[in-house]
């Protein structure tokens, strides 16, 4: 059973979600919370496998919510979905960096926020990767012209095969993708991004996309806009 915590100013909000979630077999919601305050405190006493947070809530928002939360060492295995009225940049970018596994728009059909649930409670990224693209290059300035730097500590500790793979992570490829793509199992590739993510401290494929572009180990050029991959 997966469980779920909501985290919404808005009741009626929260009802419609408790109303669609509890009618799946495998999910159940445990808790509400009607601002970012709240939603970390249940968090921390519920641990509930997935948070569903809205962006913008009185007293603390949902961005400072989901920091306190991914960077709680007692909580890493609490994953995060941001849930925003409107896709912008600046909003999902910073809802990235704040270790959220991904966002929703709320006016999404009710299968996909059931989906959404089971995505990022099984550890994949809840990720558009044309819209993270667009997102990490704005902010990060991936389409400037590269600066001389050294290499992060943790990017210096992957192998070749396994900077490769964060690399098509970055694109959007799922693991069956990676592994048709370097002609291996999809168990060897499940192993060599899980190997990735240790090493650079991701708490999930989210957040190995980040790490990449960040790093520049992955360019916003590179990407192949035809894959849609939310693995």
């Amino acid at each position: 059973m997966i469980r779920v915590l909501l985290a919404d100013d808005q009741s009626l909000v929260r009802a419609g979600m408790r109303a669609l979630l509890d009618g799946a077999d495998d999910l159940e919601v445990v808790g509400e919370a009607a601002n970012g305050g709240m939603a970390v405190a249940l968090a921390r006493e519920l641990r509930p496998d997935v948070v569903l947070m809205d962006i913008r809530m009185p007293d603390v928002d949902g961005i400072t919510a989901t920091r306190r939360i991914s960077e709680d060492p007692q909580l890493s295995g609490v994953r995060v979905v941001m849930l925003t009225t409107f896709v912008e940049e600046e909003d999902v970018f910073a809802a990235l960096r704040s270790g959220a596994s991904g966002f929703l728009v709320k006016d999404a059909d009710p299968d996909e926020l059931v989906q959404a649930v089971r995505i990022v409670a099984r550890g994949d990224a809840l990720l558009s990767p044309s819209v993270t693209r667009a997102v990490i290059k704005r902010s990060v300035g991936v389409s400037r012209p590269a600066e001389p730097r050294r290499e992060p500590p943790e990017i210096a500790a992957l192998t070749a095969r396994e900077r490769e793979v964060v690399r098509l992570v970055a694109e959007g490829l799922s693991n069956e993708d990676i592994a048709a793509h370097l002609v291996v199992s999809p168990l060897t590739a499940k192993t060599h991004v899980s190997r990735a993510m240790a090493k650079v401290g991701a708490r999930d494929r989210a957040q190995l996309v980040v790490v990449a572009y960040r790093s520049g180990l992955a360019t916003a050029d590179e990407y192949s806009p035809g894959s849609t991959s939310r693995q």
